[in-house]
């Protein structure tokens, strides 16, 4: 399995709101993709910032996953904002 967790650190409130505004939908397909077993995206305490976690059966239905969000209007929207990632194969 690979494991992705992080966070997404938005510089100023209008990165947050796209963050928003484009979240649910990219949660949605997400979710519905072939091999995602679990993804969470929160708000912390700090506005700017969101922890993300993600968990994808195999390194193949992961990159699928890259790929698509690339595509993605999720992708476009939020491609500016800084991710911290850590991505791990786990058991």
């Amino acid at each position: 399995m690979i494991k992705l967790t992080g966070r997404l650190v938005c510089l100023h409130p209008e990165e947050a709101e796209r963050v928003r505004r484009y979240l649910p939908e990219h949660t949605r397909l997400t979710k519905a993709e072939s091999g995602c077993l679990s993804f969470e995206v929160r708000e912390t305490n700090d506005p700017l910032i969101w922890s993300v976690e993600e968990l994808f059966s195999c390194q193949e239905t992961f990159d699928a996953h890259q790929a698509r969000t690339k595509a993605s209007a999720w992708g476009k929207e939020t491609r500016g904002i800084a991710r911290e990632y850590v991505i791990a194969e786990v058991s």
